[in-house]
């Protein structure tokens, strides 16, 4: 399960279980409901302090994955619940646009499908070279993208990447993915979550309430689109 930390004024979020490297109940921080659940009250948490002090926050984990997305295997044994289960994504992608401090996305290993969305919600990006990839393989196993989740992808990526990373499925390592905008900086995995503590602290200053209400502003459209619930027909 997802787990914080606090260092300083920089709370790190880590996707995967405290002292684990690759939990065998979910060794690729796969977005399960329990998961789900607790990544929220972690996020209520950060946002409950950074309303009134200054705070800043680093989306990482340990292991192979950053996160796989969503879980594919709890969605085989509960297609009746899809549509609530997707809406219940949304509102993790929402709250992390939102926050009323600094995000930072260390990406850590693999990024694929939901898991490289929830990576786009943050401010800035950082990824490590040499190992992983970011990837949207919906094209690829025939599944559909949500309103909300095309709505992401189309604001937080130019163009030309959205169209490409939706349509074939395309892996991107760090340096390729950093030439399509799809990262804002490349690094060493020894280096990586300290250089994401960095850029929060660089960021300190601007946290609390109406860094949030900015957000909010700024995305209005997007927020919008992430509130529609999932029509059953999609499938």
């Amino acid at each position: 399960m997802p787990f914080l930390r606090e260092a300083d004024d920089v709370f790190e979020l880590y996707l995967g279980t405290e002292g684990v490297e690759l939990d065998e109940t979910n060794p690729e921080n796969r977005f399960h409901p329990d998961w789900i659940v607790t990544l929220n009250g972690l996020l209520d948490d950060v946002a409950a302090a950074g309303a009134s002090s200054k705070k800043a926050l680093v989306i990482t984990a340990t292991g192979k994955f950053f996160t796989n997305g969503l879980d594919t295997d709890w969605i085989f044994g509960n297609a009746d619940k899809l549509p609530a289960y997707l809406d219940s994504v949304h509102a993790v992608y929402t709250k992390v646009l939102t926050l009323p401090v600094p995000t930072i996305a260390a990406i850590n290993g693999h990024a694929f499908g939901a898991g490289a969305m929830l990576a786009e919600c943050t401010d800035y990006r950082i990824m490590r070279t040499e190992r992983g990839f970011w990837s949207l393989p919906e094209a690829q196993l025939n599944m559909p993208f949500t309103r909300g989740m095309a709505a992401l992808l189309r604001t937080r990526l130019r163009d030309e990447t959205a169209t490409e990373a939706m349509l074939t499925s395309r892996r991107y390592g760090a340096d390729d993915a950093l030439a399509a905008g799809i990262v804002d900086e490349v690094i060493d995995a020894d280096a990586l979550v300290e250089r994401a503590r960095a850029v929060a602290a660089e960021r300190l200053p601007l946290a609390g309430a109406n860094l949030g209400v900015i957000k909010s502003g700024l995305r209005q459209p997007l927020l919008a689109d992430l509130n529609t619930p999932t029509p059953a027909s999609l499938f």
